[in-house]
């Protein structure tokens, strides 16, 4: 009767340990990014090239879990960058702006013991606002891009981890420079790189 009770309780808590995992269908996830755009934007003569530089920011996401290997999160962060008129002898700054691209990647997870790598793809939109002129008056045209991710979370307890990750967003927009040269496809396509901590519930 004793070995009953003992294997009837083993079974019980095994699955109340279960339905407590399966119950954590969310993830947070606080970090601080750096946005690193392409090294050559847009060039508009031999010699001459359009240049926008990297933002340190942090970066706030949201994943829901489908299954235990099946996830959507949505990342949520803007960036400041620097857009610069460069040559082969000297750098003009054009301005500042401000890109905001919330972005939807579908996840894999592969839960290991201790670590959970994952990879994604989605899309994001991207809002250019707060464009500051400063050797020039620049507009942007908000765009759609794609996004490809990898990355781990590192467990440190039941409930929080660190996380490390990387993302590389290909996105271009139309730059116009007033009165009416109008810079097309300028290929922004940053680098995301992450580390920061997140808490599963």
């Amino acid at each position: 009767m004793s070995l009953l009770l003992l294997a009837s309780f083993a079974t019980f808590a095994q699955a109340k340990s279960s339905a407590k995992s399966d119950d954590q269908k969310w993830k947070i996830r606080l970090r601080i990014i750096d946005a690193i755009p392409k090294g050559t934007n847009y060039t508009i003569a031999a010699g001459t090239d359009v240049k926008i530089g990297s933002s340190i920011v942090p970066e706030l996401d949201f994943t829901y879990f489908f299954s235990k290997n099946l996830a959507a999160e949505l990342i949520l962060g803007t960036t400041r960058h620097t857009v610069n008129l460069q040559t082969t002898s000297a750098k003009t700054e054009l301005g500042k702006v401000w890109l905001l691209p919330p972005t939807l990647n579908l996840q894999y997870h592969i839960p290991l013991k201790g670590v959970t790598p994952y990879f994604g793809a989605g899309i994001n939109y991207t809002i250019f606002y707060g464009a500051k002129d400063a050797g020039a008056t620049l507009s942007y045209k908000n765009a759609v891009g794609f996004s490809t991710q990898a990355g781990m979370d590192l467990s440190i307890s039941d409930k929080w981890f660190l996380n490390l990750d990387i993302k590389k967003l290909f996105l271009k927009t139309d730059v116009t420079v007033a009165p009416s040269t109008k810079l097309t496809g300028v290929k922004i396509d940053p680098w995301i790189i992450g580390i920061g901590i997140g808490t599963r519930f």
